[in-house]
């Protein structure tokens, strides 16, 4: 068991609580909020008609009943796929009643804004855009406008930012920056990079993400980012000794299938 580590971690549901519910749901951000995340985490995806999307993969195959890559689909034909049911039932006990269509249909970044803003409490919101794309560009203008109507993209002075920008790509994060400098962005990483192993970020990059591969094999690496100035958000941390080596190294934040979990893991629940 851990134990309270000295600072308070943020812990960030990763596509929703996606261990209990089909990732990227409604079902999945609705638990989540209810197991106390700090915050959600979700991948982004234009569709053919301009609507922004809650979805990882390029096509819709492995989560849905249908076939087809996101941006060749409209949002109707996107509406009308099950995007719950290839997730089994044993493994969703504790989700919400998935009998009504609408928690388990394709999820849209402005209906789950719209939950975030009625939550109840503070609930921060991690954006990850997807590339490469065929709408280069588009996607952060998009994201951007809606957030905007949400009234995110200015947070009062002296208020931490609700929502935060993630990708793997140092282009997208660099407009993202230019347009709206006062979002935080999170330059997420898979492995150790030539460009980035002195623990310098790519330009308009403000927080480190490195994968849990990472952190495990190079520990040494999330201190020297932590010496260059930056945050460090992990993903995706699942087990109780990542969560622990986490919470050692004084990472800011800890990305999870398992909210609940983690939570508990770090004395919070």
């Amino acid at each position: 068991m851990t134990h309270a580590p000295q600072h308070t971690i943020e812990v960030v549901a990763h596509r929703g609580a996606s261990e209990d519910a089909p990732e990227h749901t409604l079902a999945a951000y609705m638990k989540a909020i209810e197991d106390g995340a700090d915050a959600l985490e979700c991948d982004v995806r234009l569709t053919a008609d301009g609507h922004l999307v809650c979805v990882h993969d390029r096509r819709v195959n492995r989560v849905s009943n249908g076939r087809g890559a996101v941006s060749a689909l409209e949002l109707a034909d996107l509406a009308a796929l099950d995007f719950g049911t290839w997730k089994g039932r044993e493994e969703s006990n504790e989700s919400p009643d998935r009998g009504d269509p609408a928690l388990t249909s394709v999820l849209t970044l402005e209906r789950l804004l719209e939950l975030v803003a009625d939550a109840g409490r503070p609930v921060g919101l991690a954006i990850e855009t997807k590339h490469p794309t065929r709408w280069a560009g588009q996607v952060e203008e998009r994201l951007l406008q809606l957030l905007k109507r949400f009234g995110l993209t200015d947070p009062r002075p002296g208020s931490p930012s609700p929502v935060r920008i993630m990708s793997f790509s140092a282009r997208s994060l660099h407009r993202v920056a230019a347009a709206a400098p006062a979002i935080p962005t999170v330059y997420l990483m898979q492995f150790v990079t030539p460009r980035v192993r002195d623990g310098r970020l790519p330009a308009g990059s403000r927080i480190a993400g490195p994968s849990i591969r990472i952190v495990r094999n190079h520990p040494a690496y999330i201190a020297r980012l932590r010496r260059a100035g930056h945050h460090v958000h992990v993903w995706t941390v699942d087990e109780p000794e990542d969560v622990e080596l986490c919470a050692r190294l004084g990472v800011e934040a800890i990305i999870t299938n398992r909210p609940k979990q983690v939570l508990s893991q770090l004395g919070r629940f």
